[in-house]
């Protein structure tokens, strides 16, 4: 039994590996829409977030105009904001054992044994 001519005959592909690029094409249009709604729904957050931060940020300055050099609290918000992202700042220890079991539940579960 021949079977007819489509984009397997065409490509010269097998049926498994048409099926296998078929599945990653639908995989990539499914993380693109996925991405794109992402963005739309958090972009306006991100937005009014770092209007604020920088409305705050002139209000600082315009405040203390004079007396705080701007490298200084340039310096001060850099290491703020490094502390503040790995987690040392913080009202509990983050690596104390509930913290670390945490932490080894969430890899086994997700990489595995």
């Amino acid at each position: 039994m021949t079977r007819g001519k489509g984009c397997c005959r065409v490509l010269h592909l097998h049926e498994d590996n048409t099926r296998f690029l078929l599945l990653g094409v639908v995989m990539l249009i499914y993380m693109a829409a996925g991405a794109w709604l992402f963005q739309w729904l958090e972009h306006q957050n991100e937005t009014d977030d770092r209007e604020r931060y920088w409305e705050i940020y002139r209000w600082f300055m315009e405040k203390y105009n004079g007396t705080v050099d701007p490298a200084d609290v340039e310096v001060l918000l850099w290491e703020y904001g490094n502390a503040s992202s790995s987690g040392i700042i913080q009202k509990r220890p983050r690596w104390d054992y509930p913290g670390a079991f945490y932490f080894v539940g969430t890899v086994v579960s997700t990489i595995g044994e």
